[in-house]
């Protein structure tokens, strides 16, 4: 019998997948909205750097369920494999966001602040709309830390990170532990800048916040491009596809095979059997069928197989490649 595939990903479906995103989005904003009032009742930058965060997150999220939306696309004509990719592609895009949106008004707010500081107005207004926030970013990273968690199984956090073709799920996970560290930033910030009446304070846990997001943004852009110009499938996948071809048979061997990523819930492989010598070109072709077949039963997001006899000694079963694209 064939192991189950337990790799990042597998446990999650489409819809739970987007689920994490739309929270994520409903949360940031109903918090972005609540921030900007805030920031312009009180003046403070470590606040105006919160909002502008918040509303860039919600853009992204936005991209997010628009690259689900166009990753879904069917093939055609012109893309024969699909429009997977463009996940993966609307992913990098958020990354570049959050770096130069995110990070970069909030540095470059907090950098104006320690130039001309400004002392801070109402802080109590401040301190409770980040609490409020605080407690809907946190609902929101709760979900997004339980796909995580079911997604990952064993895996550590950092190999499951590595190994995910699903970014989104990490773009709103790491989003809101940025969103919650920097919502510390700027209690601690405000607080110390009143205390000490040193309003320059504010514009400094402004630039930490941007420095987060900007660690952040690095880090989900790796990812993303990595997935982008293409990234092999689950070597588990590779398994338990040899492992259905090597049960048919007239199959001696089969060899490793070349994969490639194209959404989370597509894929393609190219795998190399080796065939009985004695097969005849027609025995060779059914058996390709079956293997087709199950392939396809157990495996649906393998949207294409490319399948290379090996090692065929009759000539009339000659060594030509046979390319065979599954439907869904």
């Amino acid at each position: 019998m064939v192991a189950a595939i337990t790799t990042p990903d597998a446990r999650h479906s489409p819809s739970q997948r987007r689920l994490v995103v739309y929270v994520a989005l409903a949360g940031n904003i109903a918090v972005a909205i609540v921030k900007l009032i805030a920031a312009v009742v009180t003046g403070s930058a470590a606040m105006f750097s919160e909002a502008v965060h918040s509303a860039v997150d919600c853009g992204n999220e936005g991209l997010l369920l628009y690259g689900y939306h166009r990753a879904a696309r069917r093939p055609d004509l012109v893309h024969p494999f699909g429009y997977g990719r463009e996940l993966y592609f609307w992913s990098f895009i958020v990354a570049l966001l959050l770096f130069g949106l995110g990070a970069g008004v909030s540095i470059y707010q907090g950098i104006a602040h320690v130039i001309a500081p400004q002392p801070i107005e109402n802080p109590l207004v401040s301190y409770v709309v980040l609490g409020f926030s605080f407690v809907f970013e946190g609902s929101s990273w709760i979900v997004a830390w339980r796909a995580v968690k079911r997604a990952r199984g064993e895996l550590s956090f950092w190999t499951a990170f590595r190994r995910s073709k699903d970014p989104p799920t990490f773009v709103v996970l790491f989003e809101d532990s940025a969103a919650l560290i920097g919502i510390l930033i700027a209690i601690l910030g405000i607080f110390v800048a009143i205390e000490l009446e040193m309003p320059v304070l504010d514009g400094v846990a402004s630039i930490l916040i941007g420095l987060v997001l900007a660690v952040i943004a690095v880090l989900l852009a790796i990812e993303s491009k990595s997935l982008l110009i293409g990234e092999r499938a689950s070597p588990a996948l590779v398994e338990t596809i040899c492992a259905i071809a090597e049960r048919e048979a007239g199959v001696v061997h089969a060899n490793s095979a070349l994969t490639a990523q194209l959404s989370p819930d597509q894929a393609v492989v190219a795998l190399s059997i080796e065939f009985e010598r004695d097969l005849r070109t027609d025995d060779i072709e059914r058996c390709v069928a079956s293997i087709e077949r199950a392939v396809r039963a157990s495996h649906p997001e393998v949207i294409a197989l490319f399948v290379k006899p090996e090692k065929i000694v009759d000539s009339r079963a000659a060594s030509e490649r046979r390319f065979t694209i599954l439907s869904k």
